[in-house]
């Protein structure tokens, strides 16, 4: 069971990846953010090199819809795979092959997105972003892990 979250505080601009899973070392391979230019996760079957390209045409001022379509259209293991992507202006695309680990899924919100595979359910996913929006007035770091917690508590 793997599920993230990737978000852009409003107030400060500042990116963020949060992820909890099953996988040994994850974070190594799922999370990439960098200021002022935007964030992303991949998982499921994850693909390492969607981190640094990802960031990179995110710094060219690729939108994050076209970042997502670039990454696939080169990769042949797109069906196993998970991917989403917040760009400098808040833009959010995603992708959940059809070839994930039942549960699996992702939803886009205003500001942030999750997404998950190999879960009890979409309540996972659900919470994860229930929580997130209703930590609005907490700092940052709090939201995303406040939003993780719930997550937990719904699996």
């Amino acid at each position: 069971m793997t599920w993230s979250i990737v978000a852009r505080d409003v107030e400060s601009g500042a990116f963020g990846v949060a992820v909890t899973t099953k996988f040994f070392a994850l974070g190594a391979l799922c999370p990439y953010a960098q200021s002022g230019v935007g964030a992303l996760a991949t998982q499921a079957l994850v693909n390492p090199t969607f981190g640094r390209k990802g960031l990179a045409l995110l710094a060219r001022g690729e939108p994050a819809g076209a970042v997502v379509e670039t990454l696939l259209a080169a990769d042949v293991g797109r069906a196993s795979r998970q991917l989403h992507v917040i760009d400098a202006s808040g833009g959010i695309a995603g992708h959940t092959g059809a070839e994930c680990v039942a549960w699996c899924g992702h939803r886009i919100a205003a500001g942030f997105s999750v997404a998950g595979n190999m879960l009890a359910g979409e309540q996972v996913i659900e919470a994860t972003a229930s929580a997130y929006a209703a930590a609005a007035a907490r700092p940052f770091a709090e939201r995303l892990i406040a939003a993780l917690e719930a997550g937990q508590a719904g699996r």
